[in-house]
């Protein structure tokens, strides 16, 4: 019986377009090196605030990939 092994890394995407842009962008640079990516986790959202006023998101999150 086969089984699957997984590792996770943290990685930290930001976009002045909202939470999806960035979380998008993280992923893409992700898959610039890392291969069988299968999930993501969000761990943590947060903004940059300029004049009161939501400028950047940043968002944490972890990718899991499955080992060769």
């Amino acid at each position: 019986m086969a089984g699957h092994v997984y590792k996770k890394i943290e990685i930290v995407g930001s976009s002045p377009d909202g939470l999806q842009a960035a979380i998008e962008e993280a992923v893409a640079k992700a898959a610039e090196t890392v291969h069988n990516m299968r999930w993501f986790e969000v761990v943590e959202t947060r903004g940059q605030l300029v004049d009161g006023k939501v400028a950047h998101w940043q968002v944490t999150i972890q990718i899991g990939f499955t080992l060769d």
